[in-house]
């Protein structure tokens, strides 16, 4: 009797889990963001690649970083997209005219700016220009000024990511490599090179300081929302690394959360973590469904909270969240802008 006992409540409790995991697994797929319904605020003429997105502190935009050296801002459906910014070799090599030449192979004279974030006390902008290293450009654009060419006694080759500490104004950026270009940049992930660094730039002495060198492809970073850490994206290597820049532990570093794809541009979410722009899942098939993971959203202690998913088609560098819940996706492939709506 009692063995008849325990079996009928082994099966109650089998039964009850069986019931509950449809419910789990229907909340999971709730979670989950559909990013092929998307608004597309397309470029002019035949423009493309705006790889970064921004929002100055009025929460005008948006402004992206093109393919062809400058930075384009959206002035709205009866303006459109006008130019905010570009390099001084913007200028010097006559890049507003006409040329036949592909956008990869001017983007060394032209620059080719990356990330871009805004200082919202001065208005400034700050770009992370692959090529010209870092700049900044005043509230009214125009011909931004170039801040750093080297760090450390070697070159900026690859300037990447960027993000500011808006109390003291310190700005973080990357150096992909010190061995390849951005035009170069599917040999810093196959080659495995760790020549990356991660810098600050402060603005009261313009002083360069290279606060981790050595680093494996870092790409996107993002300051915490308490600023006692960045979060820098590894693409190479499928992952996200904290690197302390307060408290105990200080310029040390340490692995943050694994990622099911390579990551671009890291930005905070507004609730505490992030969004992790993923361009190809780690495991992509060439085959089957025409779906692949976008983005997914990182808590402030590494835990995957959500995913965006949307057409292979689709390769975001980064997701931007507004506080109306609109999700603004950059592509350094695309001609547009997308927006999905949540």
């Amino acid at each position: 009797m009692k063995r008849i006992t325990s079996k009928l409540h082994f099966l109650a409790v089998l039964l009850v889990i069986l019931l509950l995991l449809p419910s789990a697994a229907m909340a999971a797929v709730a979670k989950a963001i559909d990013g092929s319904k998307t608004q597309r605020l397309q470029l002019p003429d035949d423009l493309v690649g705006p790889e970064s997105v921004a929002f100055d502190a009025h929460g005008a935009g948006p402004y992206v970083s093109i393919s062809d050296g400058r930075v384009l801002k959206y002035g709205g459906e009866g303006v459109g997209w006008k130019t905010f910014a570009y390099s001084p070799s913007y200028t010097k090599n006559k890049c507003d005219e006409f040329s036949e030449l592909p956008a990869v192979a001017t983007e060394s004279s032209c620059g080719r700016p990356l990330g871009l974030r805004f200082h919202n006390n001065s208005g400034n902008l700050y770009i992370a220009d692959a090529y010209m290293g870092l700049m900044r450009v005043g509230p009214n654009g125009g011909e931004a000024t170039v801040l750093a060419t080297e760090a450390g006694g070697a070159p900026l080759r690859f300037t990447n990511g960027v993000d500011i500490d808006q109390v003291t104004g310190d700005v973080y950026f990357t150096d992909s490599s010190k061995t390849y270009t951005r035009a170069q940049h599917q040999m810093v992930t196959t080659s495995g090179d760790s020549t990356g660094r991660i810098m600050k730039y402060d603005p009261r002495t313009n002083k360069v300081t290279v606060l981790q060198s050595g680093v494996t492809y870092p790409n996107g970073i993002a300051i915490s929302a308490d600023r006692t850490h960045l979060v820098v994206a590894l693409t190479g290597p499928c992952k996200l690394m904290k690197y302390w820049i307060r408290g105990s532990k200080a310029n040390t570093s340490e692995p943050f959360a694994d990622l099911p794809g390579y990551p671009d541009n890291v930005r905070p979410d507004g609730k505490g973590g992030y969004w992790v722009a993923l361009h190809r899942e780690k495991y992509e098939l060439p085959f089957g469904l025409d779906k692949h993971l976008l983005a997914i959203r990182i808590g402030a202690d590494g835990e995957k909270l959500q995913e965006m998913k949307g057409p292979k088609n689709v390769r975001p560098t980064e997701v931007v969240e507004r506080q109306d819940g609109k999700i603004y996706l950059g592509s350094v492939e695309l001609s547009y802008v997308g927006i999905v709506g949540t």
